[in-house]
């Protein structure tokens, strides 16, 4: 049962793609609102499929997911939008834009909100600095490097301080200096209320980052860390 102090809560949760074998079996765990967690596994434990779940661009063949207190899989093609925007992902494949500059790209999340560009346009340019991009934020999408569009990625995911954060290895193109950045800055993000779930091959960032972790193996959760609920 979600209780209220949860922002997500898993129930027995599987999915399983087609005919193919379970992607991710049985699991189950709830996350409060401003915990911090890291997400670990080999490449096809199931991370990004778990974050598919939570952002609600795949449904569970069994079991419950709750988030912000709706069953997922009861969210009417309505509610969904505004579901979704309470939710920051930063995706492995970037999904930029390709027609609008960066600076647009980043402040995407504020426009759908209904916000006007006065009210935000200092605050975006001041993140695009921040994550390096100070000189790219009117250049379009194609024109950037792989680890310029990560950043601008991270950027928008980050730009509207959603209430959860999902972040899908958002480091992997990025060096290691930036790469403790980004983690700082997800971390102040933190500070501030939002949920952090941050999936990541980077062992250096999660030794040393003295967080909770959440391990998956073959699609089955099979380590509790400090700080997590069954």
């Amino acid at each position: 049962m979600f209780a209220a102090d949860e922002v997500l809560r898993f129930d027995n949760v599987s999915l399983t793609y087609g005919r193919s074998d379970e992607v991710l079996s049985q699991i189950s765990f709830a996350l409060k609102p401003g915990s911090f967690h890291f997400i670990t596994g080999a490449s096809g434990a199931g991370k990004s499929s778990l974050m598919k779940l939570i952002y609600m661009a795949a449904q569970p063949t069994a079991g419950r997911i709750e988030l912000f207190g709706h069953n997922v899989s009861e969210v009417s093609s309505q509610d969904l939008p505004f579901l979704r925007r309470r939710v920051g992902v930063v995706f492995q494949d970037f999904r930029l834009l390709d027609h609008m500059t960066a600076f647009d790209n980043a402040a995407v999340p504020l426009r759908v909100a209904g916000l006007k560009p006065d009210t935000y346009r200092d605050d975006v340019a001041e993140l695009l600095t921040w994550v390096g991009l100070n000189d790219r934020m009117n250049v379009l999408p194609p024109t950037l490097a792989g680890g310029e569009k990560q950043r601008l990625a991270i950027a928008r995911a980050v730009v509207g301080r959603p209430e959860i954060l999902l972040a899908d290895e958002p480091t992997g193109n990025l060096d290691a200096d930036m790469s403790r950045r980004i983690l700082k800055l997800f971390t102040q993000l933190n500070r501030l209320g939002t949920t952090v779930l941050f999936a990541t091959h980077d062992q250096s960032l999660v030794a040393g980052s003295g967080m909770p972790i959440l391990h998956l193996d073959a699609g089955r959760l099979t380590g509790w860390a400090p700080g997590m609920e069954q």
